[in-house]
């Protein structure tokens, strides 16, 4: 049985408790440091009172005394949601009577209490975690998914699923004693179980952005080198900023060993940069949902100085199965286009509110026995030589004039022009034609691009239905997300974004 996160950082913290854990606000936290703020938060926990099983909430932005808060609720087997701290917060309320948790708890700060907690109102009717769940033997983490069409669902992961994926993370990305490892994500986002989980259990060094510093080139840069980083997973966004930053100095980072790209496509004009910011490291792209983590690998080589315009999701990872199904539920093979559909042993069992798994999991009993596979939503493409390329989802799909237009298609090409930065291509509803496109585009700081260009460019790439209607072009970031991807409900036209606002 895989060793569990608490365990594998008990061990490190009794082996070897002068090794660094953290760097977080410039200065390094020892396994001992971190331990000790673990034993508190331990304490704080136990004062509650509460029965074996009973979950939690947990409201925190990332900082050492939050990390020790999770390492607490892991030691003693206790569920813990831990959402968004960007929600709103009637919708904070809803998950946490919905995940059953008694109490809401957030880190104290040096010199104060481990932990402040507050209790929870459940209303009734509110699902919680069935008896059968509770405890260390059925859920650790509760995390959620982004919430982009209601309220978030709840995602709850097994300690064996957790163990599984931190178990294959590190040995994949060599984390252990020694390594130090970025973590970009907010502390709720599931790219933490490898980039903090997966390293405090190997033993390895965590060094942590600022959540309220994430865009702030010339911080990023500074802990990177500081740092000496050696393995980085994240958003595309992640590696704008470093590109902008070491634009005029040319700043490198030759500890970086492991580059990982994942969340959204990646511009090329941003691949291409790569080798120079990191000219040891191999490059990977990671293709994964919340419910089912990391699920697809590709390794790609950027030596010859140019990137495809699409990199591949690439390959299963161990022990994971990837299946192509089309609109009618047949299974695609060979070349063509599909939804990919996927099971992995690091996969939630379903959403905690069981009404939700309804046309989300699936069995394929007669092939598969009684795995349940996830529907990921995505559109993918199997090629000639077997590699697969994600096309778009099925819930970006638009009728423009009665004709089914991909928005992901249209942004992908914008893309290609060397001077688009990051684009958002979203549907504005219309009585004529049901639907029209609107693309918002960042073209590169001092670019000569205006909308005129971006039409020109799309002419001979698009055909006449996904032709944008309306292109606005700014030097301005994208609006983002909490986990860092483009936000493109905030990336309306003008008008729109203004009535919206009020």
């Amino acid at each position: 049985m895989s060793e569990s996160v608490a365990g594998g950082f008990a061990r490190q913290a009794s082996s070897d408790p002068q090794a660094p854990a953290l760097i977080w606000s410039g200065s390094v936290v020892t396994y001992a440091e971190l331990e000790e703020m673990r034993a508190r938060a331990s304490a704080g926990l136990a004062g509650l009172g509460l029965e074996a099983g009973i979950p939690v909430g947990i409201l925190a932005k990332k900082s050492p005394q939050a990390i020790a808060l999770v390492l607490a609720c892991l030691g003693e087997g206790r569920p813990f949601l831990l959402p968004s701290v960007e929600l709103a917060a009637d919708t904070l309320e809803q998950l946490f009577a919905q995940a059953g948790a008694s109490h809401v708890l957030s880190p104290g700060t040096d010199g104060e209490a481990a932990l402040t907690a507050r209790a929870v109102e459940r209303s009734d009717g509110a699902p919680g975690l069935p008896a059968s769940a509770q405890g260390s033997q059925g859920v650790a983490f509760m995390l959620t998914t982004s919430g982009s069409t209601g309220l978030p669902k709840i995602v709850p992961l097994t300690p064996a699923a957790v163990g599984a994926f931190t178990d294959w993370a590190a040995e994949q990305f060599g984390i252990g004693p020694g390594t130090t490892v970025l973590n970009y994500a907010p502390l709720n986002f599931d790219l933490c179980l490898l980039d903090i989980w997966s390293t405090l259990k190997a033993g390895g060094c965590v060094a942590m952005v600022d959540q309220d510093r994430g865009t702030n080139g010339a911080y990023l840069v500074d802990l990177l080198a500081a740092g000496e980083v050696n393995v980085i997973q994240a958003v595309p966004m992640l590696y704008r900023l470093l590109i902008d930053a070491t634009r005029e100095d040319g700043t490198s980072f030759p500890a970086a060993a492991h580059v990982m790209t994942t969340g959204d496509k990646i511009p090329a004009s941003s691949l291409e940069q790569l080798p120079e910011l990191f000219p040891n490291a191999r490059f990977f792209n990671i293709y994964g949902c919340t419910e089912t983590n990391d699920s697809l690998m590709y390794e790609f080589d950027l030596a010859g100085g140019s990137a495809p315009p699409n990199i591949p999701v690439g390959s299963p990872l161990p022990g994971v199965i990837a299946l192509m199904v089309s609109p009618e539920g047949e299974f695609v093979e060979g070349t063509g286009t599909g939804e990919l559909v996927v099971w992995t042993p690091f996969q939630t069992r379903g959403y905690l509110t069981a009404a939700l798994n309804e046309g989300k999991f699936t069995t394929y009993p007669e092939v598969h026995g009684e795995k349940i596979f996830f529907r990921t939503g995505d559109i993918v493409r199997r090629h000639d030589d077997g590699s697969m390329t994600l096309e778009g989802r099925s819930d970006f799909y638009v009728k423009v004039r009665g004709v089914r237009v991909s928005t992901q298609v249209v942004e992908q090409a914008i893309m290609e022009h060397p001077e688009v930065v990051e684009v958002a291509v979203v549907a504005v509803p219309d009585e004529l034609a049901g639907s029209r496109l609107h693309a918002l585009v960042r073209k590169e700081e001092g670019g000569r691009l205006n909308s005129l260009k971006v039409r020109q460019h799309c002419a001979g790439r698009l055909a006449r239905t996904e032709m944008p209607s309306s292109i606005e072009v700014t030097t301005e970031p994208l609006p983002k997300t909490p986990t860092g991807k483009i936000d493109r409900k905030r990336c309306l036209p003008r008008q729109e974004r203004t009535t919206s606002n009020g």
